[in-house]
């Protein structure tokens, strides 16, 4: 039988008041605080740390630091799902291991089916596909993070969002049943599969998510989400892409307030330094972030990667001098090889200058998310690829070899003066 959910005051009262928060521990990833200069030294300090989750549990809690989620009577109402534990077991066969579909601080993702009008688990195959996420025991994002996700993304509805189906709450079970997403994660895509992802779906994507802030942005009680990365970015079957794990969503700063003060969670290579610095957040922190993730759009690098040269780790670090300065390092230097100039010219042009704006040391002067998603809106028309202008090129090349080496052009002239000639009408000439 179909179970709605009721009040969400009940729900969080039952979860908040058991939370064994995973911030009681203690970790050596303290993020230190001793300056708020930020130049490009402090920069490099910073980003050119190891690519672990940004989380400084020991942190004393501070008293905004709570998910805060969106309270608007505008807001579409509840509609998600309340399952058994024993259903989303049948559901994913038992949570076997060959149905898992990924990993991360939260805990496992299971690949699972259910009945189109309920909760009811259905055969593989049939019904409707899901993904079933489930919170570890000692998750490193913990309770609270599941809370967050069930109020955001309870309320918050796009198509750039990922659609949360239902939940489970049942003893310390704590599950999350989502929208199956048929082709993964961006991550994925991008530095897991051997055929390059086609320059005009990496467009598609960069503009859907960027839909997706925008939408966390610009509604009446705007939402930051604080964890934009390729692996949270999933992709449907026609390569629409969706925001994924709320768990570190924010309510962003509301009145005269122009940022939020919280403890520092993301993860390194995507949180913006002076978030990571200072502990305030604001929507420019995720426009940051996207520019990475724009950066690894382009480039097919990772944000983080210590199997690179050491002036190669950071993608950030590294490309930014490309970016700066596009006459004596041109940004098609940046371009993933495996595309093999089937992209497009002024597209890269256009990704690298916004990519620069993104990743601007000055919050203030970054774009906003509606500006993002206007520049890239008409780059998925572009159609003047790479390897057209260098077959261009190479025949222009060809045509002025010839001539400079003195060989005979043939016009339409000699054309017709040869087909004309005695020599090509098959009769003899002499007996």
């Amino acid at each position: 039988m179909e179970k709605k959910c009721g009040c969400w005051a009940v729900l969080k009262r039952g979860v908040r008041g058991s939370c064994k928060s995973s911030a009681s521990k203690d970790s050596a990833n303290t993020i230190p605080r001793t300056s708020l200069v930020y130049d490009a030294a402090t920069e490099t300090r910073y980003l050119n740390a190891s690519n672990r989750e940004l989380c400084a549990p020991n942190e004393a809690q501070l008293s905004s630091d709570k998910p805060n989620p969106p309270t608007s009577e505008s807001k579409t109402p509840c509609q998600l799902l309340q399952f058994s534990f024993q259903e989303l077991k049948a559901a994913t066969g038992n949570f076997r291991p060959d149905s898992i579909l990924g990993e991360g601080g939260f805990g496992y993702v299971f690949k699972g089916w259910i009945e189109e009008n309920g909760t009811a688990p259905a055969k593989p195959g049939s019904g409707i596909t899901v993904a079933v996420k489930s919170l570890k025991p000692d998750g490193l994002q913990g309770h609270r993070e599941w809370v967050a996700e069930v109020d955001f993304l309870g309320q918050l509805h796009h198509p750039n969002l990922v659609k949360l189906i239902g939940y489970c709450i049942e003893d310390d079970q704590r599950l999350l049943v989502y929208e199956f997403m048929t082709r993964g994660s961006l991550e994925n895509h991008l530095f897991r599969r051997t055929i390059p992802l086609p320059w005009s779906n990496r467009i598609k994507i960069a503009l859907g998510a960027a839909k997706g802030l925008a939408f966390l942005h610009n509604g009446p009680e705007p939402v930051i989400y604080r964890d934009f990365k390729t692996s949270n970015i999933l992709l449907d079957s026609e390569y629409n892409a969706k925001l994924s794990d709320f768990g570190l969503a924010k309510a962003g700063p509301r009145g005269d307030k122009t940022h939020v003060s919280t403890r520092v969670v993301g993860t390194y290579g995507y949180a913006a330094p002076e978030y990571v610095m200072t502990g305030h957040l604001t929507s420019k922190s995720d426009v940051y972030s996207f520019g990475v993730v724009l950066l690894e759009i382009l480039t097919g690098r990772r944000s983080m990667d210590k199997k690179r040269p050491s002036g190669e780790q950071n993608l950030v670090t590294w490309a930014r001098p490309y970016l700066a300065d596009n006459k004596r390092k041109p940004p098609y230097q940046l371009v993933d090889p495996r595309l093999e100039l089937n992209y497009s010219l002024r597209g890269v042009q256009k990704v690298s200058q916004l990519a620069y704006n993104c990743l601007s040391r000055d919050s203030k002067s970054r774009p906003t998310m509606d500006e993002v998603v206007k520049v890239l809106t008409p780059l998925q028309d572009l159609n003047d690829l790479a390897i057209l202008s260098h077959h261009s090129r190479l025949s222009q090349q060809g045509r002025r070899k010839k001539k400079s080496d003195g060989t005979p052009q043939i016009t339409y002239t000699h054309c017709k003066s040869i087909r004309d000639s005695p020599l090509n009408t098959g009769k003899q000439l002499y007996r």
